[in-house]
């Protein structure tokens, strides 16, 4: 028989059952779905990190007091450990000297209101105590206006830079600068503005305002409040030896003796990247093994309908065989018939999975990809799949007696 012909046939014996075909692809379509949506999902965050979506600017480490992880702040190991003060920055500052390109402070707090006359934002503004490094070491960049100086934090003026929604909810026809607001009752001028920074991963950068931390300090309290402290090197060539030199003079400014562990945490744009491939690793190898799973018992699947396929249509392969069909050709046709519903499987999965992993990365605005690694690794395990769970039944078909298979009812 040519081989075209057997192909023409096995094709056409999927058709004749469509159901029974359909239900068998589906369980191939949900194993590589849950394995190529993941990996998807998981691609396309991770090259919105290293594209990016980073925490932090270039050349820039942070000290904190609890690590950059999901869990950290129910930890009681972090806890219990001291608060990063005010006067732990200052000291730091002094002893840090002309080292580095610039120091920034930070502290937080959330659910802010701002007014403006009859206008209100929704309390859900980050207010961010700081200084006039802020900008660099969070790539922020000013739109109008100008940025917080060192003079407003020296003095401790009630000035502040606003974020895009606040301008938008506040100053719809613009002329923000030199208005004055209201933020939890309390008064500022909006001596500039941000440019629009955008949404990342659900958090709203633009719902940011920004005053000098000491106003901060006064108005806000600084009990049960921890600074974090971002460092930028001068350049990425001392960006190391520069690190080393900060951690030495915060364990001195945190005065630590030299045998005692360190009780803050560093972190930069790599240690972040790093963090999140290493739960992405773990979310791939879960993935991998349910959707191993699910492929195996998908695969059991395909022979045991391929299997009640051979005992149908005995009659049938007796007929070919008195024809002159030969054993390969019977073998053949049978192992294209599984290896037919293990792609058709593969293809569904990798479409909805592709859509369902994107349509993901869409909602928190990370950047859409195709993984054509998995895909194409999804395609080949499930040809092999095909290929190992169809060999049994394409055997058995292939070596029925064609005299015993005639006289089959």
């Amino acid at each position: 028989m040519l081989t075209v012909e057997i192909i023409r046939m096995a094709w056409r014996s999927l058709g004749a059952n469509k159901l029974r075909s359909a239900l068998t692809i589906s369980g191939i379509t949900v194993g590589i779905f849950s394995v190529i949506s993941v990996m998807t999902t998981i691609s396309a965050l991770q090259s919105s990190i290293e594209t990016g979506l980073s925490f932090l600017g270039a050349d820039i480490f942070q000290f904190a007091k609890y690590p950059n992880s999901i869990n950290a702040f129910g930890d009681e190991r972090f806890k219990n450990r001291r608060n990063i003060d005010y006067e732990t920055y200052l000291r730091f500052i002094r002893l840090i000297g002309d080292q580095v390109e610039l120091v920034a402070p930070k502290v937080f707090d959330q659910n802010v209101q701002a007014v403006f006359e009859n206008r209100k934002t929704n309390p859900n503004l980050d207010i961010c105590g700081t200084n006039q490094g802020f900008i660099v070491s969070n790539n922020f960049t000013i739109a109008s206006g100008r940025n917080l100086s060192a003079n407003d934090v020296e003095l401790a003026r009630s000035v502040c830079v606003i974020g895009k929604a606040v301008i938008d909810r506040l100053f719809p026809e613009g002329g923000a600068v030199g208005k004055t607001i209201r933020l939890d009752g309390r008064s500022y001028e909006v001596v500039g503005t941000f440019g629009p920074k955008g949404e990342a991963f659900g958090a709203n950068e633009d719902k940011t305002v920004i005053i000098p931390i000491t106003k901060f300090f006064e108005n806000y309290g600084s009990k049960n409040r921890t600074v974090n402290i971002a460092v930028q090197a001068r350049n990425q060539i001392v960006y190391e030896k520069t690190m080393g030199y900060a951690i030495g003079a915060f364990r001195k400014a945190r005065e630590l003796k030299p045998e005692d562990p360190n009780d803050f945490e560093v972190y930069s744009n790599d240690s972040l990247a790093g963090a999140f491939r290493n739960i992405a690793g773990m979310v791939r190898i879960g993935a991998f093994v349910i959707s191993t799973i699910a492929l195996i018992a998908a695969g059991i699947g395909i022979m045991n309908i391929m299997l009640v396929s051979v005992t149908e249509r005995t009659k049938e392969i007796g007929v070919r065989k008195s024809l002159g069909a030969r054993q390969r050709d019977i073998r053949l046709q049978f192992l294209l018939e599984a290896l037919f519903l293990s792609l058709l499987g593969a293809i569904s999965g990798i479409v909805l999975g592709v859509a369902a992993g994107n349509g993901f990365a869409a909602f928190v605005q990370a950047q859409l990809v195709f993984p054509w690694g998995w895909s194409i690794a999804g395609v080949l395990v499930c040809s092999a799949i095909g290929i190992i769970f169809g060999l049994y039944p394409a055997h058995k078909a292939a070596s029925l007696d064609p005299i015993e298979a005639l006289r089959y009812e």
